[in-house]
Parts: C-alpha cells; structure tokens; sequence
C-alpha cells in the first residue's frame, strides 16, 4: 500500500504488541505520553520489540531519555522550544527530528538540529484548521531540512501527498484504521 514512500512514522501512545506487529514494516514509532509518568519497562519492551522487527523507536520530548535507553532517536513537539539537547553528545545514529506548523516554529526547530520536520496539519482534521497543499509546499520550500507531512491523511488524501512527491509521512490514524481493517 505505501510502496512509494520511503518512510512512515505512526505516533503511538501506549505499546499494543499485537496491533503493531501486523504494520508494514516500514513504519517507525514515536511514542509520545505526555500526561502519564514514563513507564521506563514499557519503553525497553516497545525497543526490544522494535529491534527484533528491524523498525526504528523515537520518544517524543525526551531527549535525555531517548539517549539512556539508546533508542534511534527524539521526537521534539512544536511548543518544545529547548535548545539545551544541542549540548548533548550525540550518536552518529541518533536522529532528531521535530513538528513545525509555520515559517517561525520551522526556524526553531532549525536551530534545534534536527534533521527532519513533521509540518503539519496538511489536511483538514476535525475542528482544527489546516495549512493545505499550496502552503505545505511554500513551507517545504523554506528549509533544506527533510520534510514529512502530517495531519488529517487519510486513504482519500494520501495520492495528493503522491502528486506533490512527497516521500514520507507521519499519521495516527490512517495506520490504527488500516490495522483493524486487515
């Protein structure tokens, strides 16, 4: 189904083995609990299971973590505007990457190092405003940082992501829906 897309990430809030097992291969997890306290067990399982299945982990907003664990990297949130982790001794392997919604949060995260930027949301999601495909491009365009689409993809919207060459994406639920429909 996503032959044409080079990289998949699938924001997950909690490690369901069964539901993640059956995924394309492809995907990569960011996990992401930001009101419950970090369930440091959990974490090593959900890597253990990554590695075992040859898929990349990143946790969002926790970068200290991430590197104790030696997960394949963060995930940085758009209100996240800490500069600190740049002081930190990374591995080669460690990436960084972070969400942006407009030309200022895109700079911040520039200057966090990151080495690719969720933009979102593209489409339109329930009650939110969304940027569209004109100005995801004019925000693509800024920046020679990676870009990845994300918000309000679907199975309708997905080929317009296919016209505009855009070669990975990040979702929530266009993957938990394509799971219980298997």
């Amino acid at each position: 189904m996503f032959k044409e897309f080079t990289e998949i990430y699938h924001f997950i809030d909690e490690f369901k083995e069964n539901d993640l097992k059956n995924l394309d291969k492809k995907i990569s997890f960011i996990y992401r609990n930001y009101k419950k306290i970090v369930d440091i067990n959990m974490l090593k399982k959900l890597q253990n299971f990554c590695t075992k299945n040859n898929r990349k982990f990143y946790l969002a907003n926790n970068i200290k973590l991430a590197i104790f664990l030696n997960l394949d990297g963060a995930y940085i949130p758009s209100y996240n505007h800490d500069l600190r982790h740049n002081n930190y001794s990374l591995k080669k392997k460690f990436k960084i990457i972070g969400s942006a919604h407009n030309h200022k949060q895109i700079r911040i995260k520039e200057k966090q190092n990151v080495q690719k930027i969720l933009l979102s949301p593209v489409f339109k999601m329930t009650n939110k405003k969304h940027m569209g495909i004109y100005r995801f491009l004019y925000l693509k365009n800024l920046t020679e940082k990676k870009i990845i689409a994300l918000g309000g993809i679907n199975y309708k919207n997905i080929k317009k992501l296919r016209m505009i060459n855009c070669s990975s994406f990040a979702s929530i639920s266009l993957i938990n829906n394509m799971h219980r429909h298997k």
